[in-house]
Parts: C-alpha cells; structure tokens; sequence
C-alpha cells in the first residue's frame, strides 16, 4: 500500500478500501480478495464462510439491547471492472490498483480505480469491525463476478442467510436512494469470415480512434458520449465504398458493460488513394469532434501506417459486417414514461474483434421493462442475422420493481432528512443492480440502495467524492441503530 488515504475520514473505511486496492479483483479473479475477507474476518473474530458459488458472507450479533431488531443484509460485490488507458502500463491479475486524492476526489493512475464496489466492500467491514457501533444483527453478503454475469447473485441458495432487510451498498450518487434497477441481457453475434491476400500495390494502416470518456454502460449511457466502436465503424462504412478499404483486423471496446473508448483496425488501401483517404480521415475527424464537442472534448482518430498484414477480409464478409455494425441500434433507445430522467432502454454496442477467421460483436442491452428488453434483442437479432450471424442470447437478469411502501426505505428517508436537512431523492437506477436476483431467492426481503458519489465507474475517470464518503459512513451508521423490531 502507498498509503495515499491515510488522512481521510472514516480512517477504518479508507484504510479497508487502501487494502483492497492493493489486492488485484477484476471479475472471474476474486479469490485473493476473498482470502482477504476471510483473514479480516478472523482477525476481528467475526463469524465468516464461502458460499458454493465462491460469495463471501459474515454474520456480526446484535449489540446489547438490540437483539430483538429486524436482521440487516449488507451487500456489495467483491469485483471490480478493469479498464486502463492504452498508454498504462498495469497488468490487472498481478498489479495493485494505485489511489491517490486530487482535490476533493479520490482517484487512480490511468486506471479504473474500483470504488465500484470497493466502497461499498470496505464500508459492509469496516461495520463489522467497529466495536463502538449500536446495530441489531448483521450479515454481509459479498458477491463475485457481478460486472460480468452476477455468478454470485445468480448462484445464492435459499436458507443461507437470515435477515429481512437487504441493504445494497454499490448506488452511485449521494443522497438518492434506489429502489428499483433495469434488467439486462447479453447479445452475441459471430460473423465468419475468409482470409484472402492482400490486393496489390495496396498499403497498410493502423486506425486509432481513442480519447473517449467510455464510462458505464447503465449509469452514463443517456449522457450522448461517444461509442468508438459506432465512430469507427461510421467511417469504415464510408471508406470502403470510397477508398476500396480492406478490412484485416478489428478490435474495439473491451468489456460488456462499459461504453468503449477505443476502438482499433488494421486496414489496407491502394496506394494511389493515400492521400484522399488521410484527407477523408481528417474530415470524419472533425465531423466527431463537432458533433460531440461537449461531450468528448480529448477525442481523437488517427491512421498510422503499418506493415501490409498477412491478409484481409473477403469482400461479402467484410461488407455485411460493416453493415450490420453500423446498422445496429446504440445508446438511449427509450426512456420512461413512468419515472423522470430514468432510462427505460437501452443498448451497449461494446466490443467488436475479429480473431481466427470470426467477429465477435458483444452487446448489452438493458430495461426496466422486460417486453422491451426482450423486443430489442430481436432487433439486435435480425440486424445480424442479415448479415448471417450466429446470435446468442445470454446471462438474462431481471430487474427490480420498485416498492414505494417499503419500510426500510420509509425509515432512510426520515433519518436522511432529520440528519441533513432535505429529503432524499427516491430513483430507480438504469444499472443492473443485484437486488433484482437476490430479491427472486428471497422474495421477502424488503430491499434499498444508497452509496456515495462515484463519478465515471467503468473507465479510467473513475473517482469518488471524497465528502460523500463521510455522508454515506455517517447515515448507514444511523440507519442501523434505527432498524425497526
């Protein structure tokens, strides 16, 4: 550890957080940070076991005259996304995440730093660490694998844990809380293709389009950034048909459930089109940086020439690709009716690579409502199918249906507002929280959110705003000591 949060208050919550940092978690990757609960919890004498799937759960008493509380779950997963800047050197399986503070924010060195759900992680602890706190029982329940398929949530039994009040601590904005999620589903298409050699007297460039912001694909999705796999594709599709481009490798975007910053292709021109092409390339250029000027003020696209591949695309396949990608739907596709400013659907085009004569194109779509959700996958479908495609379906999760006569949330409502003067913003969350799989195992929990405010999860802008920490330490405290008998 570098100690770089050791100034800042909760001191127990960001020491906690400083040592997950340290042990590398992305997702399908947590047994180190499991071992470390599992040590944190014999260190502190709290009762802990591993689940079949892997989630790791604690069980903390009541303190004295608590006994008779209602139980409280506290939930986070021990995953985190990770994405760098292409120009970072760091090896998410062996390298420690590296925080430091810049002004009122915690962040990394051009990587994601993994508040989401670090915090949330180090907060569940951190509670039953504390030794000076009133609660009645508690339970921690931490999940595996949520950013890339809930295999925790998916694989929790009935009967395993005891409480009745489920508090998931990876929400996103201080002073909201969350009552209901989106639902989501996972697109694949495969698009084969031939190789063919490379067409004479033809030239070799790499293309670069980079300098995104990304972000994740639930929370920022309605924010108009851009998709460099749609940018990058938008040019393709006029390329070929001016400047007779050859596809020879693509690879863009990197995971399921982040907006993807950087997309790269190998491709192939004839010579006597070079200039023409670099001109076309420029013009694109400043057509994205127009249209997205508030949004992506660092974007850049850029060709760099290269050695010839060993070979291209045939000239159908590379087309229907081309097509299909460019054709597919992306972004905000319908928002709510029922709930303001809430996305009710929408779509992630997230990674596009071409590898061993196939193209993976991996999408992930989100709703609140599952007809919909449902709908759009079979657009997604048919626009690939075109193509000829093999298209899968898979990792379907439901969402989680608000329940305005909650209890619980009626109890953080009236703390939140007695302990800082204005009442909470009641939201539902376009991201696929956990609550909605865990809320099928046990149908009779009642079930909240709330977190501090993360700003950029999912990319390598990540940070946490450090004053919200505070605020989210000091309710859920509060909360605790006032859970109902």
């Amino acid at each position: 550890m570098n100690n770089a949060l050791k100034n800042l208050k909760p001191e127990l919550l960001w020491q906690i957080f400083e040592e997950i940092c340290s042990i590398p978690h992305p997702s399908k990757y947590e047994g180190k940070i499991s071992e470390y609960v599992l040590n944190f919890a014999k260190k502190h004498n709290i009762e802990s076991f591993v689940d079949e799937v892997g989630n790791v759960i604690l069980r903390k008493p009541a303190t004295p005259d608590m006994e008779n509380r209602k139980g409280v779950i506290l939930q986070g997963h021990l995953d985190m996304v990770p994405q760098k800047n292409s120009d970072t050197k760091h090896d998410f399986l062996t390298d420690p995440i590296l925080p430091y503070v810049d002004g009122e924010w915690v962040k990394a060195h051009g990587t994601t730093l993994g508040g989401d759900n670090g915090i949330g992680v180090a907060a569940s602890l951190a509670i039953m660490a504390s030794t000076n706190l009133v609660h009645g029982p508690i339970e921690a329940l931490l999940t595996i694998d949520e950013e890339t398929g809930m295999t925790g949530a998916f694989g929790l039994k009935s009967g395993v844990l005891k409480g009745s009040i489920l508090m998931n601590l990876d929400s996103e904005d201080e002073g909201e809380l969350y009552v209901g999620c989106a639902g989501g589903i996972d697109t694949t298409a495969t698009l084969k293709y031939e190789e063919e050699k490379v067409p004479v007297n033809h030239i070799a460039f790499k293309l670069e389009l980079k300098g995104l912001k990304g972000g994740h694909s639930g929370c920022d999705i309605q924010m108009g950034r851009g998709n460099s796999n749609k940018l990058l594709f938008r040019f393709l599709h006029h390329a070929t048909r001016k400047h007779d481009l050859r596809l020879s490798a693509i690879d863009g975007g990197s995971l399921r459930n982040a907006i993807p910053r950087e997309s790269f292709a190998v491709v192939t021109i004839p010579a006597d089109n070079e200039q023409k092409f670099m001109e076309c390339l420029k013009h694109y250029e400043g057509i994205y940086k127009s249209e997205l000027s508030s949004t992506e003020p660092s974007l850049m696209f850029n060709a760099i020439k290269t050695d010839l591949p060993a070979f291209v695309f045939d000239k159908v396949s590379q087309d229907k690709l081309i097509q299909a990608v460019y054709g597919c739907p992306n972004g905000v596709i319908r928002m709510s009716a029922d709930m303001e400013n809430l996305v009710e659907t929408s779509l992630n085009l997230a990674i596009v690579k071409s590898e061993n004569k196939k193209t993976q194109v991996i999408c992930l779509l989100r709703s609140s409502v599952d007809t919909a959700k449902e709908d759009l996958s079979y657009m997604v479908e048919s626009v690939f199918r075109l193509a000829g495609a093999e298209v899968k379906h898979e990792g379907a999760y439901p969402g989680w249906k608000p329940n305005m006569n909650s209890a619980i949330l009626k109890v953080c409502g009236e703390i939140y507002h007695k302990m800082y003067g204005k009442i909470p913003e009641i939201k539902a969350i376009h991201a696929g929280l956990e609550c909605g799989l865990l809320g099928g195992v046990y149908p009779h929990w009642d079930m909240i959110s709330f977190g501090p405010t993360i700003r950029s999860p999912h990319s390598p802008d990540e940070r946490v705003e450090i004053s919200t920490v505070v605020k989210f330490w000091d309710f859920l405290v509060e909360v605790l000591k006032n859970i109902p008998a």
